[in-house]
């Protein structure tokens, strides 16, 4: 019972953190794709294509981690907020962020020095926006495991996957 308490007060505050870097990685990426369209500044289409995939990664964890977060906050046992509901989406959404974080983190070949001229326009928006993909990922792959380790306490409790994440 005890590692129920902890995660109905943990599940809102990591779900209140995806959605708080998620928004920040959203502005940096909406705010990138803006200049890109309107002055055409960007080096190449790779990088681009990569910043837009960005803003869907980013939108995509921001509307789904608050539906789940408020579904879980109505019902934390319900079938929306089951284990299974959530080791699909947590493992959908850190696909997308280990290729967001790779992509950006290549593309930049591991980082900026803002110093040099390195061909590169917006040097500390691209800085930041790798390291907010790289802080979503990290917290994403802790929340996954958290929930894998529930699955299988869960599991050997008789609930199987669709029972509650909590009991």
């Amino acid at each position: 019972m005890a590692f129920d308490d902890h995660i109905r007060r943990g599940h809102p505050i990591v779900f209140s953190l995806l959605v708080l870097f998620g928004i920040v990685e959203l502005a940096i990426s909406a705010w990138l794709t803006s200049r890109f369209s309107k002055f055409h500044d960007n080096n190449n289409l790779s990088e681009a294509s990569r910043v837009h995939y960005t803003l869907f990664t980013s939108c995509w964890t921001v509307v789904t981690a608050l539906f789940l977060g408020l579904l879980f906050f109505q019902s934390p046992t319900g079938a929306l907020t089951s284990i299974l509901v959530h080791v699909v989406w947590l493992t959908l959404t850190w696909i997308f962020w280990t290729a967001c974080a790779a992509a950006v983190t290549e593309m930049l070949g591991g980082g900026l020095n803002c110093n040099d001229i390195t061909g590169f326009n917006y040097c500390g928006q691209l800085n930041a926006l790798e390291a907010f993909a790289w802080i979503e990922w990290v917290l994403t792959t802790f929340v996954l495991i958290a929930v894998l380790i529930r699955a299988v306490t869960a599991s050997r409790r008789g609930d199987g996957y669709r029972g509650g994440l909590v009991a």
